[in-house]
């Protein structure tokens, strides 16, 4: 079974309806909150190159998906 996690932040509205998302469709999932952990921030910035864009899927240390239905929230 695939790996699949999820960067993003608390207050972001497209992290909150990606998880909802992840969740209707019973996928299991690591969520990571980019502004209260320093680690998983920096693992997304080298993932995305740089980008500081929220919410950001990762199966199997890929990304998947930089936002949700077209839109992001920066950090």
């Amino acid at each position: 079974m695939a790996q699949l996690e999820l960067y993003g932040t608390r207050w972001c509205p497209y992290t909150a309806e990606l998880r909802e998302d992840l969740q209707w469709r019973g996928l299991a999932f690591v969520e990571y909150d980019v502004e209260l952990d320093a680690i998983a921030r920096e693992r997304l910035l080298s993932l995305t190159g740089g980008r500081r864009a929220v919410p950001v899927l990762v199966e199997d240390g890929q990304v998947i998906r930089i936002g949700w239905q077209g839109r992001v929230c920066a950090f």
